[in-house]
């Protein structure tokens, strides 16, 4: 009970709702088991009071042999269990992918092949990009400046409170151009993709300054929910880049991949970091497994010491409790040490096996 409970202190829903559920059971179980259990055996006849002789020896006297003969050697092989699941629980991961979790042969993994081949990837991530805020006026001639930004370069000089400048628009393809560059990303639709095809209907010319300027008036309204308003928001000064992910990628490390291009907008850039905005089932799954780590934490911390309480009262010494505590330590090291070694990686219900290890070891210390 204490085991699946801890489970509620998890910060994932469907971890939450696992263990409240197995909780519960198993507290009706127990009730079960030391109320009504016994008051059925009162409805049978009572025991013969004899004791059956027999000289098989129990399997559990075996144990207590080997511990007796070999203890020295017990001890020496549990430090070194503990020290490989010390080395095995920091080559732990959460790093995961959805077609992991079918089989090559199931119509969904060679569904997801064809969608990463053929479709331009499976997982959405979007970037959004904030504009930056329009200068205060201080008074003068906002004409006065030589530097046209509609036709050049003009750097800080000059400000419109526009998306569709040359400059601004030098900018998004940069963008465009390095999300679509790394291995990890399929199709990646912008306001890049747009002028290219309006590029392609300008007999492969690309916009001059002038017919950028126009575009959004130019663009008949139909066309402008395809073409404009999913990548370009005037409203809310923001650009959007729609990128599909490549879970078929066996080099797929999500956490490095958003690290690597929110590094890489800033730094390389020179976006400020409140300027960039990474969103999409991409950052959300994620965020979801980097979350077990610390929930994993949280988890096994609660129960240690909800169960180190429970054989203070059980046993009444310290002592006692501290070697009650060590096996089920080394049970739960050695689960998750044992997926670190085989390099399988923590998810939505790999993460509830130790609490399940465990419970079970719990009840064999007390035994």
């Amino acid at each position: 009970i204490v085991a699946f409970g801890s489970l509620t202190f998890s910060g994932i829903r469907p971890v939450i709702d696992f263990g409240w559920m197995m909780t519960l059971g198993l507290t009706v179980a127990f009730l079960i088991t030391f109320l009504v259990f016994p008051a059925l055996l009162r409805l049978m006849p009572p025991p013969i009071d004899e004791r059956v002789a027999s000289n098989r020896i129990p399997f559990t006297d075996a144990f207590a042999r080997f511990t007796e003969r070999f203890g020295g050697t017990v001890l020496v092989g549990a430090g070194v269990l503990a020290a490989l699941c010390v080395i095995g629980l920091n080559r732990l991961s959460v790093e995961n992918s959805f077609i992991d979790y079918f089989k090559p042969s199931t119509e969904i993994h060679q569904g997801m092949i064809t969608i990463d081949n053929n479709l331009g990837g499976t997982t959405p991530l979007d970037v959004v990009i904030t504009d930056k805020p329009a200068p205060e006026n201080e008074g003068g001639d906002p004409f006065a400046s030589d530097c046209d930004p509609f036709v050049e370069d003009c750097g800080d000089e000059e400000y419109r409170d526009t998306w569709y400048t040359y400059q601004k628009m030098q900018q998004l393809e940069e963008v465009h151009e390095y999300l679509d560059s790394l291995p990890e990303t399929g199709k990646v639709l912008s306001i890049d993709t747009t002028l290219a095809l309006l590029a392609q209907v300008n007999q492969g010319e690309p916009l001059d300054a002038l017919e950028l300027a126009f575009v959004p008036a130019a663009v008949p309204e139909d066309l402008k929910d395809i073409l404009l308003t999913p990548y370009i928001s005037e409203e809310h000064d923001k650009a959007r880049f729609s990128i599909r992910i490549l879970e078929t990628n066996p080099d797929l490390k999500r956490q490095e991949l958003l690290d690597k291009i929110r590094h890489h907008l800033t730094q390389e850039l020179g976006y400020d970091e409140d300027r960039v905005l990474l969103s999409g089932m991409t950052v959300m799954y994620n965020n979801m497994l980097q979350s077990l780590f610390d929930s994993q934490i949280k988890t096994i911390g609660v129960v240690f010491g909800a169960i180190l309480v429970m054989f203070l009262i059980l046993f009444r010494s310290l002592t006692l409790a501290l070697i009650g505590l060590a096996p089920n330590l080394i049970a739960a090291g050695s689960v998750l040490g044992l997926m670190g070694w085989l390099g399988i990686p923590l998810d939505m219900m790999t993460i509830t096996v130790a609490a399940i290890t465990v419970g079970i070891a719990v009840d064999d210390t007390i035994h």
